[in-house]
């Protein structure tokens, strides 16, 4: 492994939540040494717990078998300080989607990763450029947008920053290809492809819900039915988190100045009222 994926056999996730756990799965199953670093020993345990289900569901599937799944889980170690990053190869940060917070994660990352280490983010929407700017390393600053959830959807959106580097770019598609998942390679504008495109037609399905055109029901029907997406823009919001969702848009609002950008009054109003969707218990379905 070490040798077909440019020596990075040695990795450390940034955040043990939904997206972080997730990122530390798919590396461990694919023969990486992985630390998971967590500020919170309970958010650490939790994120442990669910690898373990997760593993023991693709042992069901026959997606894998008993003892590679106890190989992988023995490759995960947790610890609750970011120094723990003092032998890793590459750094996937995956905290909360902050401006502040990640700005700050990667000034600690670049003085405590090791000299060469690669440094990447998880943001859906943050700019790398700009992450990129606190470190002394830009040229090794990259994106690295895995989806959720993160062991079972293929694809991870490559963002390059102004300063990133081709052979940071390269050894980046090479790693994402050896955990068995598809890049694609895009440049840093807020949003990047994904949601640029994804949290407008989400935004607009939150519309037609606040203007009464129909019930979430009939409009993610619609778009399952007639459009042949897997899951309606409104159960998809709620999977995403809505407070996701805002923070999002209000990078897309802020970046490119385009009033289509405008976060929809009854998104707001929602996450001020804690309904954050599926992981609060209610969204615009309750759960």
């Amino acid at each position: 492994m070490s040798d077909t994926v440019g020596g990075m056999q040695r990795a450390a996730v940034i955040g043990a939540g939904q997206m972080g756990n997730g990122i530390a799965h798919v590396f461990a199953v694919s023969g990486h040494e992985v630390t998971m670093i967590d500020v919170s020993a309970d958010a650490l345990a939790r994120g442990r717990d669910t690898i373990a289900r997760n593993l023991e569901r693709q042992v069901k599937k026959g997606a894998l078998d008993a003892e590679a799944a106890g190989a992988a889980l023995a490759r995960i170690q947790t610890a609750t300080a970011l120094d723990a990053v003092g032998t890793a190869q590459i750094v996937v940060e995956a905290a909360t989607e902050r401006t502040d917070l990640k700005f700050r994660i990667f000034e600690d990352l670049d003085r405590l990763a090791p000299e060469g280490a690669i440094l990447a983010s998880n943001t859906s929407s943050i700019s790398i450029t700009e992450i990129a700017a606190r470190t002394t390393r830009p040229e090794l600053v990259i994106g690295m947008h895995f989806m959720n959830p993160v062991p079972v959807m293929q694809l991870v959106e490559v963002i390059r920053g102004l300063a990133t580097s081709d052979a940071t770019t390269a050894q980046v598609m090479a790693l994402s290809r050896a955990l068995g998942k598809t890049p694609v390679e895009v440049n840093d504008f807020p949003g990047f492809v994904a949601n640029r495109i994804l949290m407008p037609m989400i935004n607009e399905a939150i519309y037609c819900v606040m203007e009464g055109v129909g019930t979430p029901e009939a409009i993610d029907t619609v778009m399952k039915l007639g459009m042949n997406h897997p899951m309606g823009p409104l159960t998809l919001a709620d999977f995403i988190g809505l407070d996701t969702c805002l923070a999002i848009l209000e990078v897309l609002h802020d970046g490119l100045g385009d009033p289509k950008y405008r976060p929809c009054p009854l998104l707001r109003k929602y996450v001020a009222a804690g309904w954050l969707g599926r992981k609060s218990g209610r969204g615009f379905y309750q759960y």
